[in-house]
C-alpha cells in the first residue's frame, strides 16, 4: 500500500471523490502543513495554525497510480483560487499536494504543468513535502457519506 495527501478545499467533499476511486483502500480527513501540534477543527478554522484541511488516501499502486489520483485531485476542485473553494475561504481551504517522496514530488510537478492549460486562470496549487498529519475529529470522518450526500455545495 501507498499513501497520498491532498488539500482541495473542504475535506468532506474531497474525501468522497477519492473514496470512489477503484484501488483506494482507505481515506481519512485531517490537518497538515501547520505549526500547531494536535490542532482542533476550531483552531484550524481561525487560520492561525496554518494547517490545511486534507484527505489522507491509502491506495494500492497495482490498482491505481499516483498519477491517476492526481487526475482526481485536479478534477474535484478549482486549483486557481487562492485559499478558497466555493463559499469556503481561508488558508485551511488552500489547494495543496503534500508529497511523500521524490517520485511523488516529480509526478505532482509534471501533473501541475500538464494541467496548466486546462483552467482559464493560473494554478495556485502548492506542492510541498508532507508534514505531520493529524486526523480530524471523528464527526468529520465520512461526514457526507454518513448523511447520504455526494458533495458540499
Amino acid at each position: 500500500m501507498a499513501t497520498a495527501i491532498f488539500g482541495a478545499g473542504c475535506f468532506w467533499g474531497i474525501e468522497v471523490a477519492f473514496g470512489k476511486v477503484k484501488g483506494v483502500t482507505s481515506t481519512s480527513v485531517g490537518y497538515t502543513g501547520g505549526a500547531t501540534d494536535n490542532p482542533t477543527y476550531e483552531q484550524v478554522c481561525t487560520g492561525k495554525t496554518n494547517h490545511a484541511e486534507v484527505v489522507w488516501v491509502e491506495f494500492d499502486p497495482s490498482s491505481v497510480s499516483y498519477e491517476e489520483l492526481l487526475d482526481v485531485f485536479w478534477g474535484c476542485h478549482d486549483p486557481t483560487t487562492l485559499n478558497r473553494q466555493g463559499p469556503d475561504r481561508g488558508t485551511q481551504y488552500r489547494s495543496v499536494i503534500f508529497f511523500a517522496d521524490p517520485a511523488q514530488e516529480a509526478a505532482a510537478i509534471k501533473s501541475k504543468e500538464q494541467n496548466s492549460g486546462r483552467f482559464p486562470n493560473p494554478i495556485v496549487t502548492e506542492i510541498t513535502a508532507e508534514s505531520k498529519y493529524y486526523i480530524a475529529e471523528d464527526y468529520h470522518q465520512q461526514y457526507l457519506a454518513k448523511r447520504g450526500l455526494e458533495n458540499c455545495h
